[in-house]
């Protein structure tokens, strides 16, 4: 072999290693619904596989479709909003490849107390303002699913959008009626006086289960790098099979928790041990029925322009493949009674 030849087998090698070891950037906001593939770093799951995975944190997940439409993350945690299938509709390369938040979601409908006695059923909402996060997220949808079930529209209410974090003060402020509100500010908001349950999703929602958060993933990186995804979703699966196992009290909930606190995912252990976690499949499969049933109603309201096929929408091939691998899923705490994980 000539001093040239070796010189540039050795440029090739590099750049090989170099490439296998090109970091998978997941984007997430940091919070309980994260916390599988937190744990899938912390516990080296993705180490294992030869997987360098570099978690990016998100304020919100909503712009962060235009970053995994380039290429800047290769996945992206978040909910499944009005975002993603305008994206589809520009053709860009993403699709849904995991289930994140499924039913029990947990979502509850509240309305300020002192409105117990005029508002006790969904008919009762007509001309009342309601909150919801935002015009293209789900939260949306869940009101419009709601009202539906009285023969009533979103045009028969205002909907008032603002963070989660607001609707305490505007209770308090009588600025507005009722509010769909995500575990723990309705909890919160109950506990602290200021409102009632009017309804729970879980108990109203058609098509059920209802998805409400998955992972997006960059089809153009996928196409490419076929046999890294697939030990990506092994590894990254077997942390949500963790999850569901702390989920139901399983033996490592208690390292679940110091991982999710030590980490920031979520800093006050007492929230964790007191309010409900989010469920998920361990599948990680898409319960379609409902994706189709979302983007239906992101299209009638002109949130999106036009429908796609389940195939389209939703790619069930890494799940499955990791699914395979791992074997079937069974809780280990046979006492627990919670619906989800399972």
């Amino acid at each position: 072999m000539t001093r040239a030849v070796a010189l540039v087998l050795a440029i090739l090698c590099g750049l090989t290693a170099a490439q296998a070891q090109e970091p998978v950037r997941v984007g997430t906001v940091r919070s309980l619904g994260s916390l599988a593939t937190v744990l899938a770093v912390e516990k080296g799951y993705f180490k294992e596989a030869g997987v360098n995975v570099e978690l990016v944190d998100l304020d919100t997940s909503g712009d962060a479709m235009a970053l995994l439409a380039q290429g800047r993350l290769q996945v992206v945690e978040g909910g499944l909003s009005a975002t993603y299938f305008n994206a589809l509709q520009k053709d860009l390369p993403v699709i849904v490849a995991a289930d994140r938040v499924s039913t029990p979601v947990k979502h509850d409908l509240v309305v300020r107390i002192d409105l117990k006695d005029s508002v006790k059923t969904f008919a009762d909402l007509k001309g009342r303002s309601i909150s919801a996060n935002s015009r293209g997220a789900v939260n949306n949808y869940e009101i419009s699913k709601a009202l539906e079930t009285v023969g009533l529209t979103l045009k028969d209410v205002e909907v008032k959008f603002m963070p989660f974090s607001q609707v305490a003060l505007a209770f308090a402020n009588k600025a507005l009626d009722a509010g769909m509100l995500a575990p723990p500010y309705g909890s919160q908001i109950v506990e602290k006086g200021l409102g009632y349950v009017l309804a729970e999703v879980d108990a109203y929602m058609k098509p059920s289960p209802m998805i409400i958060a998955v992972a997006f993933m960059n089809t153009d990186w996928a196409a490419k790098n076929d046999a890294m995804v697939k030990r990506y979703f092994v590894a990254y699966m077997r942390a949500v099979r963790d999850y569901c196992q702390a989920y139901h009290g399983g033996k490592n909930r208690a390292e679940a928790i110091d991982i999710a606190v030590r980490t920031g995912t979520e800093r006050n252990p007492d929230m964790l041990n007191k309010y409900p976690w989010p469920a998920r499949s361990p599948t990680g499969r898409v319960p379609m029925d409902s994706a189709l049933d979302l983007q239906a109603f992101f299209v009638k309201e002109g949130l999106a322009g036009k429908t796609f096929a389940a195939d389209k929408l939703v790619t069930s091939t890494y799940v499955d493949y990791a699914n395979a691998q791992l074997g079937p899923f069974e809780v280990e705490n046979k006492d627990s009674k919670l619906a989800g994980c399972r």
